[in-house]
């Protein structure tokens, strides 16, 4: 099983969903993703939050890989992750975990591919994020700004269906951030017995 750690009530259905999508497009059929726990950022951002949550993480039962997953914010993804990245790695021993802070948030992938989730909710006429959606700070609102009047991001409920619909090798090609999280699955599949096919 890998085990994910989160920090928003949105993540805790859509990074499992997440999870499976891209096991599927790497030929994976069956992954066992556990439940997620929810972590207040404050406490990841903690050397003794981040050990606190990474052990309750290892000690699920079944647990053979550990992804924590929280927004990076104002955070630099690359150097500000180096200590909360040691940090998780020595409470997950000898267990592999990895770390991922989208940039800026969750949602900018969702950005990466707002032409495809207009196309698939629509809403007309289609436009493409004329920026790098990974710079982004406000995402939801962009996001609801995309989609329309009548349209409120709600966290618990569209951040699973975006999931679900979103075009995730666009994405691939869109997002630098959202490469390292399908780096960081690829290897917690392999580290699971997995052997993932080359995706995108």
């Amino acid at each position: 099983m890998i085990q994910p750690i989160v920090e928003g009530h949105g993540d805790v259905p859509a990074v499992p969903i997440l999870l499976r999508k891209l096991a599927e497009l790497m030929g994976i059929p069956h992954i066992d993703i556990g439940y997620p726990i929810r972590a207040p950022r404050s406490k990841l951002m903690q050397q003794d939050g981040m050990t606190k949550y990474v052990q309750m993480a290892r000690s699920q039962p079944g647990c053979k890989g550990i992804l924590v997953v929280f927004d990076a914010d104002d955070l630099c993804p690359k150097t500000d992750s180096v200590s909360l990245r040691q940090w998780a790695d020595i409470a997950a021993q000898p267990l592999p975990c990895s770390l991922v802070l989208p940039n800026r948030e969750y949602e900018g992938w969702f950005l990466a591919c707002i032409d495809v989730l207009m196309e698939v909710r629509n809403v007309h006429p289609v436009r493409t994020f004329p920026n790098n959606s990974d710079d982004k700070r406000g995402a939801k609102e962009a996001i609801e700004e995309y989609m329309g009047t009548g349209f409120h991001y709600f966290e618990k409920t569209d951040q699973p269906s975006l999931t679900a619909q979103a075009d995730w090798s666009l994405v691939h090609q869109r997002s630098r951030s959202f490469r390292k999280m399908v780096k960081e699955a690829r290897n917690l599949f392999v580290q699971y017995g997995e052997t993932p096919c080359q995706w995108p």
